[in-house]
């Protein structure tokens, strides 16, 4: 478990909502801030509306590190990669969570709520905080990506 208080920026859609209150409460029970970007609800909205306020956090340094949620996560990990200083990895099992932290440096996550059940997006959430960037041969490919 991550030892050091940490600032997480949340960002959902509506189909990525019902996993929100359930990620911030394990974010909160660990001792972490939550900033809550939005959305509050199952209406329909615009996903880009709430996730690039997250990642913006993080690339300005108002959060550590972002999680985003959707339908399937894609366009939310699309949205936050757009943000220049933001790697964002879509994770969809304990091995993508790791694997994000480990060779990519990930800041930030996104998560599908369709495909991902709340019990699996919660061990998502805390292999990935856990886990550490390994650096090395990966670091250099992590630089090529900043370029």
């Amino acid at each position: 478990m991550s030892k050091t208080s940490l600032t997480v920026s949340i960002g959902t859609d509506h189909a990525g909502f019902p996993l929100k209150a359930p990620i911030v409460q394990f974010l909160r029970d660990r001792g972490h801030q939550v900033i809550d970007c939005g959305c509050d609800s199952t209406e329909s909205c615009d996903y880009p509306d709430f996730i690039r306020p997250a990642a913006e956090a993080v690339a300005k340094g108002k959060a550590d590190y972002g999680i985003v949620l959707g339908g399937s996560g894609n366009g939310e990990a699309i949205v936050a990669n757009k943000v220049k200083g933001v790697r964002c990895g879509l994770c969809w099992d304990e091995w993508s969570a790791q694997m994000t932290k480990e060779h990519n440096n990930s800041n930030c996550i996104s998560i599908g709520a369709r495909p991902v059940s709340e019990a699996m997006a919660l061990k998502i959430v805390g292999i990935w905080l856990d886990a550490n960037f390994k650096g090395g041969r990966h670091q250099r490919r992590v630089d090529k990506i900043e370029g």
